[in-house]
């Protein structure tokens, strides 16, 4: 580990104790940084701003393409103080980041109450039969819209 990444971690790390101290939300912080520059900076905001999908690396990732104008991260890392529960991977892996430092594991999470690991836990269960179950309808229309995306000429690949 460099010196560099080292000042980048404890910046996610400084972002998580401000968080925990002033109770707006869990102990957790995420920079997001492109050619060692910090380009994005977020922390845990679930309780303060009344949204569970208000984590730390989600709100890296919000701040960093607001100040990039962009839509992909790519070129980017993201320095995490907790390996990142499923839903902020999936922000990562969307985001396209290239790269996850993370100081915490998720065992360590669990053992201070967030359990991430049921979440990875229900994944490779049929939709059917998870905690939340969830059921495909058929919907012609849907198909349709999904027609229409494909053909579409102007569209925006993300």
């Amino acid at each position: 580990m460099s010196q560099e990444q080292i000042e980048l971690m404890e910046e996610a790390v400084a972002l998580s104790r401000r968080t925990m101290e002033t109770n707006t939300g869990g102990p957790f912080g995420a920079v997001v940084v492109k050619d060692g520059v910090v380009v994005g900076k977020g922390w845990n905001r679930v309780t303060s701003d009344n949204d569970p999908t208000a984590h730390a690396e989600v709100s890296a990732i919000r701040d960093a393409c607001r100040n990039l104008d962009t839509y992909t991260l790519d070129g980017c890392e993201i320095y995490t103080s907790c390996e990142p529960c499923p839903m902020c991977l999936a922000a990562i892996m969307w985001a396209r980041l290239d790269r996850i430092f993370y100081a915490n594991t998720r065992e360590d999470a669990a053992a201070i109450g967030f359990d991430d690991d049921m979440i990875y836990r229900e994944i490779p269960l049929h939709p059917a039969d998870r905690t939340v179950p969830a059921e495909q309808l058929d919907s012609p229309s849907a198909r349709a819209v999904f027609g229409e995306w494909a053909d579409k000429p102007d569209k925006i690949p993300y």
